[in-house]
């Protein structure tokens, strides 16, 4: 930002002026003007070098302070401040480099140990930062070289304590230490993240939503021009940069663990609107971890900018340590496994370094499957194996606990017997599809009923043992029996079901000749839709629509396409809210089984009927100009034309067909 020009005789005052005011970027062009006419000016570089730190622009404060340094090298606290911008610039090896000879010196000893400790701590050294954060803490005790009667100093030292506790797993006792830190220092919105933190890795989500709340209650209220919750609310606002008044707040920091806290809840329309809640900044300001979680949370929206913004993160240094790992699972949902396998390849250094052996053996696993799937199978039953060893472990020492009426012991062996469930299920998953792309369901059942010991009341686990006997065509009663406890569980949100489990369980009903029970959950879902549409009026709900058509494809596939044609066009009324790229998938599925049947006069279909296809595609013509008929994988390099994706452009070849076919001239 350029500033006004400066009178003469007023630039200190001015200059002095914009700091107070927190006009950092307008300082900085004063500054460096004046630094043109006395390049070694100590005031000139001093302030720069303040204003670049409080602007987080931390590598050019440490080119500010480097040159003080060497133009004053008995002035010690600028080689503080170097070694502190290179520090926080991630510039970790020069940091230590720099703060090395202040461990000599008496007043600078103690920041000297905290700032080293904070530069092993940043590199993932634990046992070198623990030892430096115990030499303060040990100095502190004994009143030795250095050490400072400040309580505040001793409250710094129980906070890195807290944040090595934190790494190492021990999170109730990080957070005691945050705690008593705050007692001392007064309420300070970093540590109250700190023990948010604590409780989020602790799956105590509640206690981490309440800290959470306190820090933007008071981000709010103390600082109402970092405009808070604008962008959500749809109010264009600029920028209010990367502050260090912004950082002070943790309202960057927080809003980014509510939103990971709803992404874990599954809440992802809530995960996405605190991502747009904090403080508004420009793309290009914005910090990793927030970029990180706009990829993650919308990537079903807009995977080609998550794809995009993963990438750029890999190559940064730092970045989230989650970022390889979830760039790799998401190639692989999205079944870019080649981009998998040259990302694993050409980061070989990062894999030991962020990938668990667990995630490594997964993807390999995956990736494996595409060229060997026995290969991959047999990958993924040993890790199988080993997590079915350790649920049995944990199964006993749950019972134990329980004998003995430990409640702690109880509570630490449920969490453990949860995270390797939630590990496990993964991977019988993977093993199921397997055979789930072969057809062969027998054996995708056997699976299943090998984990039944462990995963009989997981959610992930019925819901596909449900899908599995429905795809036998002969098990269709067992089916019912785990759809129906998974409608029931939210029959009175039965919007919040998934479409397709609806369909299914309608078309069990209907082949064990149970039509009330279909046409009673098909009455229950009318009804949804009905309220959801009068309280949202420009919502589109498609799930009765989606059971329809899964009937009506259920007709044609028995050969009765006279109904089941005329059940598909009805589910698609009316037009304007029902067509969508979901809905004409099951459609044109139907129509182009219906023409090849015609074409081969395998079946006749009545004029009317015809004609009430004809009057359908055209329908679809009319309103489907700007539904694509095929969601885009989103890395393609050529995608298709514009003009052919599109659900009027695939309406009008079906009906061309079936003019042809039937011999009818338009």
């Amino acid at each position: 930002m350029e500033a006004a020009p400066v009178p003469e005789g007023q630039h200190t005052a001015v200059v002095y002026g914009l700091i107070a005011s927190g006009r950092f970027a307008e300082a900085v062009s004063l500054l460096n003007r004046g630094l043109q006419k006395s390049c070694r000016s100590r005031g000139c570089l001093s302030l720069l070098g303040y204003c670049h730190y409080q602007l987080q622009e931390f590598a050019a404060a440490a080119e500010c302070y480097e040159q003080l340094v060497a133009l004053h090298p008995q002035l010690l606290p600028y080689r503080l401040c170097h070694a502190q911008a290179l520090y926080k610039a991630g510039l970790f090896a020069e940091a230590l480099r720099v703060a090395s000879p202040l461990l000599d010196v008496p007043a600078f000893h103690r920041r000297a140990l905290r700032l080293q400790a904070a530069v092993h701590y940043a590199q993932g050294d634990l046992p070198a930062a623990q030892s430096l954060v115990e030499e303060e803490l040990a100095a502190a005790a004994d009143g030795g070289s250095g050490a400072a009667e400040d309580p505040s100093e001793r409250a710094d030292a129980e906070v890195n304590l807290g944040c090595l506790l934190y790494r190492q797993g021990r999170h109730e006792e990080a957070s005691g230490k945050f705690a008593s830190a705050m007692q001392v220092l007064g309420y300070c919105p970093e540590l109250s993240y700190n023990m948010a933190l604590c409780s989020y890795a602790a799956k105590q989500y509640h206690a981490a939503l309440k800290y959470i709340s306190d820090i933007i209650k008071r981000g709010i209220h103390q600082h109402p021009e970092l405009n808070v919750g604008m962008t959500t609310e749809g109010i264009d606002v600029r920028s209010v940069g990367n502050t260090l008044l912004l950082h002070r707040t943790a309202l960057v920091e927080a809003f980014n663990l509510k939103a990971a806290i709803e992404y874990q809840l599954r809440n992802v329309r809530a995960a996405q609107e605190a991502l747009t809640d904090m403080p508004p900044r420009a793309e290009e300001e914005l910090d990793p971890v927030t970029l990180h979680n706009q990829a993650l949370m919308n990537m079903d929206s807009q995977p080609t900018d998550g794809f995009g913004k993963l990438q750029f993160l890999l190559l940064q240094n730092p970045c989230p340590p989650e970022t390889f790992g979830n760039l790799l699972l998401l190639y692989c949902k999205h079944q870019y496994y080649d981009l998998a396998a040259d990302v694993l390849a050409e980061n070989a250094h990062l894999t030991y370094k962020l990938l668990t052996p667990y995630l490594y053996n997964f993807l390999d696993a995956i990736i494996t499957c595409q060229t060997a799937p026995e290969e991959a199978f047999h990958k993924l039953d040993d890790s199988a194996g080993t997590m079915t060893e350790q649920l049995r472990k944990l199964t006993k020492q749950v019972q134990e606990a329980r004998q003995n009426w430990d409640d702690e012991a109880l509570k630490k062996a449920i969490n453990e017997y949860d995270e390797i469930l939630d590990k496990y299920i993964p991977v019988l998953m993977a093993q199921a599809k397997i055979y789930w792309d072969m057809k062969n369901y027998t054996m995708v059942e056997k699976i299943f009923h090998k984990s039944v010991e462990f995963c009989k009341e997981h959610e992930v686990w019925k819901l596909n043992v449900a899908h599995v006997l429905f795809m036998q065509e002969n098990k269709y009663k067992e089916a019912i029996s785990f759809y129906e406890p998974i409608v029931k569980k939210h029959y009175d949100n039965i919007l919040d079901v998934s479409a397709i489990v609806l369909a299914n369980l309608c078309v069990s009903y209907i082949l064990t000749s149970q039509n009330e029970d279909a046409e009673e959950l098909m009455r229950k879902i009318e009804k949804a839709e009905e309220q959801l549409s009068y309280e949202y009026p420009d919502k589109n709900t498609y799930h009765l629509c989606i059971v329809n058509l899964v009937i009506g494809t259920l007709y044609c596939v028995k050969g009765n396409y006279d109904f089941g044609i005329s059940r598909i066009i009805k589910s698609l009324e009316p037009y304007n809210k029902k067509l969508s790229t979901d809905t004409w998938y099951y459609a044109k599925r139907c129509f182009l089984s219906l023409l090849e049947n015609m074409s081969k006069h395998m079946i006749m279909l009545r004029d009317s009927a015809i004609q009430e296809c004809l009057q359908f595609l055209k329908q679809c013509e009319q309103y489907g100009r700007n539904i694509p008929a095929v969601i885009e994988q989103p890395l393609e390099e050529s995608g298709m034309h514009n003009g052919k994706n599109t659900v009027t452009y695939e309406a009008r070849l079906l009906r061309a067909l079936m003019y042809k076919i039937t011999g009818w001239a338009e």
